[in-house]
C-alpha cells in the first residue's frame, strides 16, 4: 500500500470516528416550559368570597410567587404575561365577563412543563371537544402536586369557575358567581367544574354543576374547597 493510500485511509477512518461520535452524542436536554397554569393549592379561606376578580387574580399571583421562592430552579414567568383567575363574572356596566377572555392566548403548561392546551379554542374544545390535557394527572397545583379528586379523601375536585363549558358567563339571572365572587353566605351559588373529569355523570372541567351555597361549608359539602384555576395570560 502506498504512502498516499495509507494517508487517505487514515483520514477516512478519523472522519468516520468523528461522525460516529457526533451521532452518539445525545442532544442537550431542553429546560421545561415555565409554569403558566395551576390549580390553587388553597382557596382564599372565605368560601366563594374571593375579593372579586381582582382578589382572585392577586391570590393567583401570590401563590405563584411563593412557589418560585420555594423552588429557585423554576423558570420565571414569560415576559408580558400576568396571572389571571379563570372566573367569569358580570362587569360594573352589566356586561358579562367571560373567563376564556381573561387568560390570554396560550400555550399553558403546568408546574412540570406538560402542556395543558395550546390556545383558547384548544382549551375549550371549540372545534374538537375534550382536546385539552385538563385532567387529574396534569391539573396540578402551583406546588407541583396533584389535587384530590374522586376516590381521594377529602375529594376537592369542585373548582370554582362561574362559567359554561365554553368558558363564558352563563346568561340569565341565576347566580353562578356567588355575587361576582364577593359572597360567602349559605345562599347563592357558583358554577364549578371537575378537574379530574369525574363524578356526577359530568366530565366537564369547567362546568359540572352549581354549588349549594357560597360559604366554605357549602363548597365542602359538594366536594370542593374553594379552589380555582389560574392561567398566565
Amino acid at each position: 500500500m502506498s504512502t498516499l493510500t495509507r494517508t487517505l485511509a487514515a483520514v477516512a477512518a478519523a472522519a468516520l470516528v468523528h461522525t460516529d461520535a457526533r451521532a452518539q452524542t445525545p442532544p442537550a436536554a431542553q429546560p421545561p416550559a415555565p409554569m403558566t397554569f395551576f390549580i390553587t393549592s388553597v382557596g382564599k379561606g372565605d368560601g366563594a368570597n374571593l375579593g372579586g376578580l381582582a382578589g382572585a387574580d392577586a391570590h393567583c399571583a401570590a401563590l405563584a410567587d411563593a412557589a418560585r421562592v420555594a423552588d429557585a430552579a423554576r423558570a420565571a414567568l414569560p415576559a408580558g404575561r400576568t396571572w389571571r383567575a379563570y372566573l367569569s363574572a358580570t362587569g360594573a356596566d352589566g356586561r358579562p365577563i367571560h373567563a376564556r377572555d381573561r387568560i390570554g392566548v396560550g400555550p399553558w403548561h403546568n408546574a412540570r412543563g406538560a402542556q395543558i392546551a395550546a390556545n383558547v379554542p384548544d382549551l375549550h374544545g371549540d372545534i374538537v371537544r375534550d382536546r385539552s390535557q385538563m385532567n387529574k394527572t396534569n391539573a396540578l397545583s402551583e406546588k407541583n402536586q396533584p389535587v384530590n379528586g374522586v376516590g381521594d379523601s377529602p375529594n376537592v375536585h369542585d373548582i370554582l369557575t362561574g362559567s359554561d363549558s365554553f368558558g363564558r358567563a352563563a346568561p340569565g339571572t341565576f347566580d353562578t358567581t356567588c355575587s361576582n365572587w364577593t359572597s360567602n353566605v349559605a345562599t347563592g351559588s357558583a358554577m364549578v367544574g371537575h378537574h379530574d373529569r369525574t363524578g356526577g355523570g359530568n366530565s366537564s372541567w369547567n362546568s359540572a354543576h352549581p354549588s349549594r351555597g357560597c360559604g366554605q361549608a357549602n363548597l365542602v359539602a359538594t366536594g370542593g374547597a374553594g379552589l380555582f384555576y389560574c392561567f398566565a395570560g
